[in-house]
């Protein structure tokens, strides 16, 4: 028999991310602007966010009728929603610490990749690893990042490149989905890279991922999205536009990794087919900016990549100053950005990028719920979203968490209401 219990966060010192009506995402110069209540309380009932507003205005009659109170005292603190990671791949079989060496030694990705390094690397690993390590593993990175703050992630596979490997990482993936606390969404990455065996007969690969691969994930109901790798030394914009097109026809929407190493017309094949974000985005020009207006694609940069990987920085005020939105993602993986902690995200948007923290907050909560389609229950706080948010520890302001980089603010997560 459930208790009808409710959740009182009171003294709230700043109650982020508010809202009154859901929004879909922020765009433009509206991310500069961020709703906060100062001095403010919180209610949950169940697993869902029922009231907030100015402790001057809470009064008992807010919870009446509950069977059970837990209060919880705020003073000093923050409240945030959860962060929404819209772009990793931390289901893997081992870490690449020696490309990390060999990229310190002078070695580009590229040059890496072609020595059997990079997503290869990871390929011949995944394929000895067992479903028990890989769910193992990933549950222990799946813990890490709910500690710093991280209440939803998609998680992509593509560390496989045969059927039997990307269904098996899949379904590790379907694992953690029924198994973890965190709201997780499943990505098909089968074209990630071009496995060596298929290096002289491109179209044999893609035929397997369209006729053999995509119709047991359908049957097995694997994945939520179908990601393309799609960039110099990869898959072309028409090899990508083929697999989007067969992944339509099993409803899998696409979500692209673009434009990381050139301008490749990954935008805008992402936005031709109706992309729900596309990814990275290092290298954006006036053409690739023209095709995200107005399109409902979310543009997502992965600050972790390019300073791991010393690459061009997005130009995120250039797209901001158009009009455009913007998420931030971890893209937590073990060769390019091996951390999912959006706090230091953060950090890097507001020291590299420029952003304002407000703009980073947003790229990392509202915008990156919709870039993961969940932003009708997650986000923001709002009247019956999820309650999934986070309390700081005492701080002076949310300014200070981009502020203090490489330290961990979160004091406590609550997901769907449960308090951890």
């Amino acid at each position: 028999m459930q208790i009808d219990m409710k959740v009182i966060l009171e003294n709230i010192k700043e109650l982020v991310q508010v809202e009154e009506k859901a929004r879909a995402w922020v765009s433009g110069k509206d991310m500069k602007e961020l709703k906060v209540l100062r001095d403010a309380f919180l209610v949950i009932n169940d697993d869902q966010i029922e009231n907030f507003g100015l402790m001057q205005d809470f009064n008992e009659k807010l919870v009446e009728g509950a069977e059970m109170i837990v209060e919880i005292d705020c003073a000093g603190k923050i409240v945030m929603p959860g962060y929404c990671d819209s772009h990793t791949h931390l289901v893997f079989a081992a870490s690449r610490e020696q490309e990390f060496v060999d990229r310190i030694n002078g070695l580009s990705y590229e040059e890496i990749a072609r020595r059997g390094g990079g997503i290869l690397n990871s390929a011949k690993r995944m394929e000895k690893a067992s479903e028990d390590e890989l769910y193992l593993s990933a549950m222990t990175r799946l813990e890490e990042i709910k500690q710093l703050g991280t209440t939803a992630v998609e998680i992509k596979s593509g560390y496989g490149l045969t059927v039997e490997s990307e269904l098996k990482m899949l379904r590790v993936i379907k694992r953690l989905k029924e198994t973890s606390p965190l709201i997780i969404k499943s990505t098909f990455l089968g074209a990630h890279a071009m496995p060596v065996g298929y290096k002289y007969n491109r179209q044999k690969y893609i035929q397997l991922i369209i006729h053999e691969m995509l119709p047991e994930i359908r049957q097995q109901g694997l994945a939520d999205y179908l990601d393309v790798f799609c960039d110099q030394g990869f898959f072309s914009v028409e090899e990508t536009a083929q697999l989007l097109e067969a992944g339509l026809k099993y409803d899998l929407q696409p979500k692209i990794h673009a434009n990381e190493l050139g301008l490749t017309g990954g935008v805008q094949v992402g936005v031709q087919y109706q992309a729900l974000s596309v990814d990275h985005l290092e290298h954006i020009g006036e053409a690739e900016i023209e095709a995200l207006l107005g399109s409902e694609t979310m543009p997502t940069v992965l600050p972790g990549a390019a300073f791991f990987l010393n690459l061009p920085l997005s130009p995120v005020r250039e797209m901001m100053n158009a009009g455009l939105p913007i998420a931030l993602a971890s893209d937590f993986n073990p060769g390019s950005s091996p951390s999912g902690n959006m706090n230091f995200i953060q950090s890097l948007a507001c020291v590299n990028y420029k952003m304002t923290p407000e703009e980073a907050i947003n790229a990392c909560t509202i915008n990156s719920a919709y870039a993961m389609g969940i932003e009708k229950y997650c986000g923001s706080i709002c009247r019956g979203k999820l309650a999934n948010l986070f309390i700081t520890k005492e701080l002076p302001t949310y300014a200070a968490i981009p502020y203090y980089y490489g330290s961990n603010p979160v004091e406590t997560v609550i997901i769907n209401g449960e308090i951890y």
